[in-house]
């Protein structure tokens, strides 16, 4: 009796592996590095002669409430909120410790950016809520803080691309968006000290030089090594 057997050998799809390995391998770059793609995103973006205002103006919002929320918490109070087109902008405060609300202008939007990135960095849905928080943020200030046309619509210009964000259909692409913001918030904090030295000995430089008698130039030092640090500190945490 003969008996014969006749089968086939599989062989392993070596294209298909290493297509997967490729992928892992951007995937695995991407994740070590994108700390730094999106500071270097937020860096083009600044560059950016539209694109970039509305960025500068929630830099520049994020400046002025931390002024307020520094008043609030030593005892004072928020008189009004304003913003300007060329992203300039005012806290007007009554009372509370005038060092605290000087100095947390500028730590205060180095804290946003880094608690923005942050966050969004660790969940999809964490992004999410914390924007639905800033969108929240932005309509308590328009109600409470803001008494002029100018502030009221360039708030709500930013309220509406924040509402706009929250809606995405996937939240990857709103988690990536508040990313971004983190990012752009926290570059423009590590140059915008420098803006002070002017040589007009107006700003909060120049008040906390009254206040304390050190040189305008040592604070604007403080708070840009304090963004630098914060940059430091998330790109090891993206790692």
């Amino acid at each position: 009796m003969f008996s014969s057997y006749s089968g086939l050998t599989c062989l392993p799809d070596l294209s298909s592996s290493a297509s997967l390995e490729k992928k892992a391998s951007k995937s695995s770059f991407f994740r070590q590095y994108q700390f730094w793609l999106f500071l270097l995103a937020a860096a083009l973006i600044r560059e950016l002669p539209l694109v970039s205002i509305p960025f500068k103006w929630l830099e520049t919002y994020f400046h002025e409430i931390s002024h307020g929320i520094a008043a609030l918490l030593s005892g004072g109070m928020i008189v009004q909120i304003e913003l300007y087109p060329n992203g300039a902008g005012l806290c007007t405060t009554r009372g509370g410790s005038a060092f605290l609300i000087s100095f947390f202008g500028y730590a205060g939007a180095i804290l946003w950016g880094g608690l923005i990135y942050s966050l969004a960095d660790k969940h999809q849905r964490i992004a999410q809520v914390f924007s639905a928080f800033l969108v929240l943020l932005l309509l308590g200030s328009m109600v409470f803080w803001v008494r002029d046309l100018l502030t009221f619509f360039i708030l709500t210009v930013l309220l509406v691309l924040l509402v706009l964000t929250v809606k995405l259909p996937k939240l990857k692409y709103l988690q990536a968006i508040m990313k971004l913001i983190g990012a752009i918030v926290l570059l423009n904090s590590l140059f915008s000290p420098f803006y002070l030295i002017d040589g007009r000995n107006i700003g909060d430089g120049a008040a906390l030089a009254d206040l304390t008698l050190l040189p305008e130039i040592l604070w604007v030092g403080i708070w840009s090594a304090s963004a630098l640090a914060m940059a430091l500190l998330l790109a090891r945490k993206s790692t």
